[in-house]
């Protein structure tokens, strides 16, 4: 099998696994006690605490350990929000950060808060002027993550903090993603990370809060799991020692996969932004295909890889990354390399992946659409069927219609709002837009070539 899925978990790394073996007789004991053994035991968080410092660019004691990523960020948001309370309870955010933040944002705006969620453009980038845009009197408090876990687009960090600082607002950044290739530009306020990211141990998350910052921690005491803090911090010295050559190596194979994925398969869009983006992740979505199909034929083929197309997903809603990025969600595919990949692999992935492709399209056929003719608009019902059936059943039928003569796609399936404007873009043809119907939604497209 080849593990294509890092951006997910990475796979443990050697240093984390002897550091946990070797903290597991040395940091046994409680380091807030003073005896022989809780003094060992401290003496082993301290010096990890150091490392993960040293390695963040903070002072050990701006940095706490969490028994999670997702947690850091809870605790982050909540204790500068509630020690800025005073100011104000409104939050930005952008409209591409991870699930975490994201709910975060959604639990203030239910105790009465209010959000701005900036948006994106079609690269995944957010624009600094518009969080300059969104800053109120009231602001307590922006987020913004240090690169996209999904797409791989890296964020103006630096000239977003410098707006916030201007206006003297903390900016906190999710660094799950980047930590282990560098430390995160800019002069930021807080930042959050995740163990499990840069090949440590799952169930230890990072929390740095500068000095200055009002912060009212809600826990009064650390996560006290010490072998995989000791482990977290062995393994974030050691990928950062090996990330310079890593890196180069990387977007290599990533930029290999990029320019030619849509020379091998037809009908493919590469998303991301080109150049600014982390070394390991490319992503590419397939018209005409379903995303769990796929998968599933990858996975039989020895490839672990993931998606977000709605399909693949318990909410059958499309990824919030690619909805705000306004890109095709159907047959989506996320590789991201994990470190020491082999160039084997990913040159038999392009060559197992238009095979694959080609029999998800051959399986899933092109399904004789039911049409009707209204007026002067070509009508698909499409309703009660999923991605990617609806474009299917649109380009089955756009040659059927004049130059400058309408298609109205009916659907039910939550991923035709995004999937039928990209396929126009894909193709040329013009989107109307969208109308509300007897049952689903209506979506009219109109031919140009």
């Amino acid at each position: 099998m080849a593990y294509f899925d890092a951006a997910s978990a990475a796979p443990l790394h050697p240093v984390a696994r002897q550091a946990l073996l070797a903290s597991l007789d040395e940091g046994w004991a409680d380091p807030g006690r003073l005896y022989r053994e809780g003094r060992r035991a401290r003496i082993l968080v301290d010096a990890a605490r150091e490392a993960a410092a040293e390695a963040v660019g903070c002072r050990p004691d701006e940095l706490s350990f969490t028994s999670s990523g997702t947690r850091a960020v809870q605790a982050g948001v909540g204790g500068v929000l509630a020690g800025r309370r005073r100011i104000g309870r409104h939050l930005i955010v952008s409209s591409v950060e991870h699930s975490s933040v994201l709910h975060s944002a959604e639990a203030l705006e239910a105790d009465g808060g209010t959000v701005t969620r900036v948006p994106v453009a079609r690269s995944g980038a957010v624009a600094a002027g518009a969080y300059a845009e969104a800053l109120r009197s009231d602001t307590a408090l922006a987020c913004l993550q240090s690169a996209n876990h999904e797409v791989g687009t890296e964020q103006p960090v630096a000239a977003v903090a410098e707006v916030c600082r201007a206006a003297g607002v903390p900016l906190l950044v999710d660094a799950a993603q980047s930590l282990g290739w560098g430390r995160v530009d800019g002069d930021w306020s807080a930042l959050t990370a995740s163990a499990h990211k840069w090949g440590g141990p799952s169930g230890v998350g990072l929390l740095v809060v500068r000095k200055g910052v009002r912060y009212a921690a809600r826990e009064t005491e650390e996560f006290g799991n010490l072998p995989a803090i000791v482990a977290a911090a062995a393994s974030l010295r050691a990928v950062r020692a090996e990330a310079g050559r890593e890196a180069v190596r990387l977007r290599e194979l990533t930029e290999r996969i990029r320019v030619r994925v849509p020379e091998l398969v037809p009908d493919v869009e590469v998303v991301g932004d080109p150049r600014r983006r982390l070394p390991g992740i490319v992503t590419f979505s397939c018209l005409y295909v379903d995303g769990e199909a796929l998968l599933h034929e990858l996975d039989r083929e020895g490839f672990s890889v993931s998606s977000g197309s709605s399909c693949t997903s318990d909410t059958l809603t499309p990824s919030h990354v690619l909805r705000a990025m306004g890109v095709l969600s159907e047959g989506n595919v996320r590789v991201s390399l994990p470190a020491g990949v082999a160039e084997e692999d990913v040159e038999r992935f392009l060559a197992v992946l238009p095979g694959v492709v080609a029999g998800v399209r051959e399986k899933l056929g092109a399904p004789a659409p039911a049409t009707v003719v209204a007026e002067d608009v070509l009508v698909v019902d499409a309703l009660g069927k999923r991605c990617p059936i609806p474009v299917i059943e649109l380009a089955k039928v756009i040659g059927n219609v004049p130059v400058g003569g309408r298609v109205r796609v009916l659907s039910d399936d939550e991923a035709a709002r995004l999937d039928i404007p990209a396929w126009c873009e894909m193709r040329g043809q013009e989107y109307l837009g969208e109308e509300p119907a007897d049952k689903g939604t209506a979506y009219l497209v109109r031919r140009t070539s």
